[in-house]
């Protein structure tokens, strides 16, 4: 769900608990370099702690947050009591302590609410969630905890910091300020109380959406233009013997993209676009409401305006004028693309008007009949476990890593893998992943990277590696078939991988800045320019093989994928600007009417709304990113521009790849990004390859 997003889809989810916690499969064989077996390292295979997730409780999810909480509460008091000297060590530090501890009880119960297979334990996990959120409220709306801290900043050995330790002590005072210390007690109060509440409307918000469950019963005959292998994968209605088509992305897109029935899409897009409506909507307009009001308590005129001053962005104006220089040639590509589809509908159906429940459809014929390219035919060459086999390696090629399989790791669901991840040269270990790929009743619905561990310097000199872990939703493999990926899927697994990779590759001093704890109008960078590898002939050819002869894809077949890599881009931006343009609006000012701004985003795109819908109440995005949805588009101009290198020196070259993870991928929040930026171009970022890969000529 990014300006990279696959067709119609928002861009890829990073889910709201993944503000890094600051307040609160592959073959097992391989090449050298990538995940190796006992036979290949002559070392025995590792083993996971153990980690009985499957035998949680909701008691023991409740007990073990109470714990986390009662702890972080203990090292809390401490630093805030009176210091005859306040330090570094005995005022900041305890802060990265609370976030770590924070973290790990993320990890271990509240990551859950996402993943787990009981409803109870989910429904406990969310709970936990909102108290670690609520008790990082709680913490940085603390009067002593303002007062220990700025007395330390008072000090001479605070005005000589330098480096990642300045950037958390500034850091912090921003937060506080934030937490409204300088505003008189009753205000304070009340913003606290109000930002508790947004809190539980988050976790509700999601909830109700990973909950939802929505399908349409269709006939064998209306499933005319969908492989056999979809069709067996389907389940059946007991009680009439039809077919259920569900939202969940490995039907609803499958379904969207090739079922011939006009009528079932629409049938089946109003079922997407109304998820969670009656439940969300109430929520979302309290929320909008309370963030507003928090607000003007500062004196700003928006909850944009207060949230951007957290960003590159800086201020909300600026992201207008980004949209601004966009949307005209962007309207102007998407005119001609609106066209070619009409003529096809007209030529189908009689009818020009083109609906959204049309677009998915057209697009994948025009890939089939103008450029060659079958999805299904593609997606049998790209099976999981061979996909993730080639982005390993070639991931090891090019960022000097080694991966191996953790065998017989403490799971929640026997689908999960575990994975090790290595510095080639030193052999060290640098972090874990796991891999949650295939979906399932209650589990998180999008594509997301959360973290779970964060790396930091511990309080005994040695360093705490990071973990997280990749959830998705690709179609599972049957007893005849391996998992299929469609191209955009693809994409979507070396997105979120590169997130693992910003994740795992950080090795900052302190939790505040690890991985992609980062200005949230970057963080997207990291992944976005993954994405590139994928549309490249001489990358897809090193592990695009058929998953039933072994025959490498066919050049003309990638050529051909290339080829259409630009069909219907602009029409895929504008949607991508809608989503941004809704989350923008929502959070530009008092009496926001959802209603109004949810029809005038329709204009952007120039097709109608499907009557009936709201799709607001399952953009998830809109708790955890509010305000901040632009930045997917925004940040893809750094993506793009870092790629640029890689396109001069050598798109697999390790030289470079080396020089990005050590100027990017390593520095993780602890550096301003425009930094980071200049050090690994060698210049000033610009918004030239972006606007090349648009086809649209434009200046810096």
């Amino acid at each position: 769900m990014a300006a990279t997003a696959t067709r119609d889809r928002p861009a890829r989810v990073r889910s709201p608990s993944m503000r890094g916690h600051r307040l609160p499969g592959a073959p097992r064989q391989t090449k050298a370099g990538c995940m190796q077996s006992r036979g290949e390292t002559g070392r025995p295979p590792l083993r996971s702690p153990p980690m009985s997730f499957r035998d949680l409780t909701p008691a023991d999810v409740t007990t073990g947050t109470e714990n986390a909480i009662a702890e972080a509460r203990a090292v809390l008091d401490e630093l805030c009591a009176p210091k005859e000297q306040p330090t570094f060590e005995n005022t900041m530090r305890p802060i990265d302590r609370i976030n770590d501890i924070l973290g790990h009880a993320f990890y271990r119960y509240a990551f859950m609410g996402y993943v787990h297979t009981s409803k109870e334990v989910r429904d406990a996990a969310k709970e936990a969630e909102e108290k670690l959120s609520k008790f990082g409220v709680e913490m940085i709306f603390r009067d002593d905890l303002n007062t220990a801290v700025k007395e330390y900043a008072a000090t001479d050995e605070a005005g000589s910091l330098e480096g990642e330790k300045k950037r958390f002590l500034d850091f912090m005072l921003r937060d506080l300020r934030h937490a409204g210390h300088d505003l008189d007690p009753e205000t304070r109060t009340e913003v606290k109380a109000k930002t508790e509440r947004l809190i539980e409307l988050g976790v509700r918000f999601q909830g109700n959406i990973d909950e939802w469950e929505a399908h349409i019963l269709v006939d064998r005959d209306g499933l005319d233009g969908l492989p056999e292998s979809f069709i067996e994968g389907l389940e059946k209605d007991e009680e009439t013997g039809l077919y259920k088509v569900s939202i969940d992305y490995p039907e609803f897109f499958p379904f969207m993209e090739n079922a011939r029935r006009r009528d079932l899409r629409e049938r089946l897009r109003f079922e997407f676009n109304t998820v969670a409506v009656d439940e969300n909507k109430a929520l979302l307009e309290e929320a909008v409401r309370l963030r507003q009001e928090i607000a003007e308590a500062f004196g700003l005129p928006s909850w944009a305006h207060y949230v951007l001053e957290e960003r590159m962005a800086k201020d909300p104006e600026r992201v207008r004028s980004f949209y601004a220089e966009l949307r005209p040639p962007l309207t102007e590509k998407a005119k001609a693309e609106i066209g070619a589809v009409a003529a096809l509908l007209e030529k189908d159906t009689g009818d020009r008007a083109v609906q959204l429940w049309d677009w998915n459809y057209y697009d994948t014929l025009q890939r089939k009949t103008e450029y060659g390219v079958d999805p299904f035919e593609v997606a049998r060459h790209f099976p999981l476990d061979q996909v993730l086999q080639g982005m390993f390696e070639l991931t090891s090629e090019m960022f000097g890593l080694e991966y191996r399989e953790i065998e017989g790791a403490e799971t929640w669901h026997e689908d999960v893998r575990l994975f090790q991840m290595l510095d080639r040269e030193t052999g060290e270990e640098i972090g874990r992943f796991y891999l949650d790929l295939f979906p399932r009743e209650g589990k998180f619905s999008h594509a997301a990277e959360f973290p779970l561990v964060p790396g930091r310097r511990k309080e005994d000199g040695s360093y705490q590696n990071p973990v997280c872990a990749m959830v998705a939703n690709f179609t599972k493999p049957t007893k005849d078939n391996p998992s299929l990926l469609q191209h955009n899927e693809v994409e979507t697994l070396f997105h979120e991988f590169g997130h693992v990779l910003h994740q795992n590759l950080g090795r900052t001093e302190f939790a505040r800045f690890s991985g992609t704890n980062t200005e949230r109008d970057f963080v997207e960078a990291p992944s976005q320019i993954m994405e590139h590898w994928v549309w490249r002939v001489d990358v897809l050819q090193r592990f695009a093989r058929h998953y039933e002869t072994g025959e490498p894809i066919p050049e003309e077949l990638v050529r051909q994928l290339v080829a259409a890599r630009n069909l219907n881009k602009g029409m895929f931006y504008l949607r991508q600007m809608q989503y941004g343009w809704w989350d923008l609006e929502l959070h530009s000012g008092p009496d926001r009417d959802l209603e109004e701004i949810y029809r005038k985003g329709a204009e952007i795109t120039m097709l109608p709304l499907q009557e009936g819908t709201f799709t607001l109440t399952s953009f998830g995005h809109l708790f955890g990113y509010d305000a901040g949805y632009y930045g997917y588009m925004w940040s893809e101009v750094f993506g793009d521009d870092m790629f640029s290198r890689f396109e001069a020196e050598g798109v697999t070259n390790p030289e470079v790849g080396m020089a990005y993870r050590r100027a990017i991928l390593e520095k993780g929040g602890s550096v301003d990004p425009d930094v980071m930026l200049r050090e690994f171009l060698g210049r000033e970022p610009n918004n030239r390859a972006f606007l090349a890969n648009l086809g649209i000529l434009g200046t810096d």
